[in-house]
């Protein structure tokens, strides 16, 4: 298998399931880091511990509360499936659910500081000058915090890349259809004799969570200068 079809079958398949984690859970987490940097109300322990909380709990158990709730016999699942066809239990989307979630909490901490970092200065004297709230927002608040979104991006690209336990247990490991790099690692250490398959995906692994880094680094550095500026 090693860099043949079903090796970049595996490897654009978890670059699939890791962009639309990031590009659909970037918004949510962009809210919910404003929201707990800008806001206080009652329960803001509450929502920050339930936030957290894909950190602490095991991969599995998440897994299995995402097969319980998005299954076809869940009460999400099955509804999406009555209504409009979806079904997300094992399938690459479900992958992509599961990762997404994983990734949520790191999105959202990093956000939430680049939030909490932001010079509310330069947004009162926006708003002094006549700026709508949402101009302010959109024309001033994002660029100020467009580095903390960037890292989150990244951060939550690299996990949602590496993601393993809750995405096995949601939409298991069929090949060419939920089979990510990190399940196909798995997969492969019990089979004997596909050490070098098993090298190689760990390989590019290092290589995409390593790039994902620098790459973050760099173009966070550049957008603090352009703020800076």
């Amino acid at each position: 298998m090693t860099f043949g079809p079903a090796f970049w079958e595996i490897v654009l398949l978890s670059l699939q399931v890791a962009s639309v984690a990031t590009v659909f859970t970037l918004p949510p987490a962009i809210a919910m880091g404003w929201l707990l940097a800008r806001r206080k109300f009652w329960g803001h322990g509450f929502v920050n511990g339930l936030v957290h909380l894909p950190l602490v709990l095991p991969p599995v158990v998440t897994g299995y509360l995402l097969l319980v709730v998005f299954g076809r016999q869940g009460p999400v699942g099955g509804l999406l499936n009555d209504l409009f066809g979806i079904t997300l239990a094992f399938r690459w989307t479900g992958a992509a659910l599961a990762a997404g979630i994983m990734a949520f909490p790191l999105m959202v901490r990093a956000i939430r500081l680049g939030f909490e970092a932001a010079d509310r200065g330069i947004e009162d004297a926006a708003a002094t000058l006549g700026a709508a709230p949402v101009r302010v927002f959109v024309t001033v608040t994002l660029p100020l915090v467009a580095p903390g979104i960037l890292a989150g991006a990244v951060l939550g690209f690299a996990k949602a890349l590496g993601e393993f336990g809750a995405t096995i247990t949601f939409v298991a490991a069929i090949p060419g259809q939920t089979q990510t790099i990190p399940s196909a690692i798995y997969g492969l250490l019990q089979v004997p004799g596909a050490e070098g398959d098993v090298v190689a995906l760990v390989v590019v692994s290092v290589v995409f969570a390593m790039g994902a880094l620098i790459l973050s680094e760099w173009l966070a550095r550049r957008m603090a200068q352009r703020v800076a500026a």
